[in-house]
């Protein structure tokens, strides 16, 4: 499927900013499933320095300064991609879970470059509940591909999605607290449930696009920055991408842009400013759009 997508972000201040650094991963990977046609970031006001650069995950990163006094910025992020269902090696995923274990299974071909989404990181904490709540799904001898379905499953069915349940600073803790949370919550959650039982699994953040109800149309604008998780699948090269939130295997709406060890590693804006001003506001509006859709209006 091919989408054209439109990320805006907008920060306005109640005083002039005189000097804005900042990083953004708004441009998708290309990767064997997802080819990108184009990618763009521009800013305004218009940045004294602007570059991109690829991280140590293979992330795109625009970096950016902003030096002119100014009371809003704004970036725009504008892509089109084409995305393609992923198939699996269905061996992969019948492997054990016990050997998508690359630290205890370093003679795994891909293990060594596994090894840090095995272990805990600063938004995905190791957390008595997650490693017993991952348990009744890593059952002995269970397949990987089976037991991270089970896993998903379950989060879907026992946690509900609930804007205002949590914060961008909430703990694993405290979404196990509230039963509730969003899509990075939910992917935290089971990053913490896998990598507690020593399990090799990455956060990734893209986009969803949405699919209005029977006889609506489209609402432009609705869509959001969505999170995912990532689990190694064992002996392959393939890693099987699983959304907790929709509880779902990821396919070709799923639109990939970066992955890291948690939400802190690749979130979509984030910088730092020089200002005297008190308040501040932010807006954010994507829109993941069908070309085919587009062709037709």
């Amino acid at each position: 499927m091919r989408y054209r997508v439109s990320h805006r972000t907008t920060y306005t201040y109640d005083d002039d900013v005189s000097s804005s650094f900042g990083i953004a991963h708004c441009r998708p990977r290309e990767l064997p499933w997802q080819q990108v046609a184009f990618r763009t970031v521009t800013i305004d006001p218009a940045p004294g320095d602007l570059s991109d650069d690829v991280d140590c995950y293979g992330n795109v990163v625009s970096y950016f300064h902003v030096t002119e006094p100014h009371l809003q910025l704004t970036i725009d992020a504008l892509s089109e991609v084409t995305v393609e269902p992923t198939a699996y090696d269905a061996d992969a995923l019948a492997e054990p879970w016990e050997r998508a274990r690359p630290i205890l299974h370093p003679e795994i071909r891909g293990a060594w470059s596994a090894a840090e989404f095995a272990l805990e990181s600063p938004k995905a904490r190791h957390v008595d509940a997650a490693r017993a709540y991952g348990a009744a799904s890593l059952t002995p001898g269970r397949p990987i591909g089976e037991a991270v379905t089970d896993l998903m499953h379950r989060i879907k069915t026992d946690f509900h999605y609930d804007k205002t349940a949590t914060t961008v600073t909430s703990t694993v803790a405290d979404v196990f607290d509230k039963r509730a949370g969003v899509c990075q919550d939910f992917a935290h959650l089971a990053l913490a449930c896998l990598r507690s039982h020593g399990v090799a699994a990455r956060y990734v953040s893209g986009y969803l696009a949405t699919t209005p109800p029977p006889g609506k149309p489209r609402m432009v604008g609705a869509d959001a920055s969505h999170a995912w998780v990532a689990a190694w699948l064992p002996g392959s090269d393939q890693w099987l991408a699983f959304d907790p939130t929709n509880d779902q295997w990821t396919a070709d709406r799923h639109v990939t842009v970066a992955w890291g060890r948690d939400y802190g590693d690749v979130p979509p804006v984030k910088g730092v400013i020089f200002t005297e001003a008190k308040k501040s506001t932010l807006r954010v509006a994507v829109d993941v759009a069908p070309l085919t859709e587009l062709a037709q209006s």
